[in-house]
């Protein structure tokens, strides 16, 4: 299944109605993730593991929408798995070794 398929589902979209917008989600929750310190070839897999789709589709929960009650919650949940990201050797330039 393709990443944007999983975060559709996870928003529980099923039409195309608003792909722009998630893809968009996508997009910018892999360009924090890597400005954040994130090995570019892990934050753009076109099949990323399993802490970077959490990442992600925990970006995008938090922010697709206007009125989301649980924006904060999610917000912070993304912030801290980022952070364990970044402090993580297998994500980071620290960990390359070439």
């Amino acid at each position: 299944m393709a990443l944007l398929d999983d975060v559709k589902l996870a928003l529980r979209i099923s039409s195309s109605a608003f792909d722009s917008e998630v893809t968009d989600l996508i997009d910018a929750s892999r360009a924090d993730l890597k400005l954040s310190g994130v090995l570019a070839v892990k934050a753009d897999a076109e099949a990323p593991d399993a802490l970077i789709k959490r990442a992600v589709v925990t970006y995008a929960k938090a922010n697709f929408g206007f009125d989301n009650p649980d924006a904060d919650r999610l917000r912070d949940a993304y912030n801290m798995l980022k952070a364990h990201l970044t402090l993580s050797q297998e994500y980071t330039a620290a960990g390359d070794a070439s």
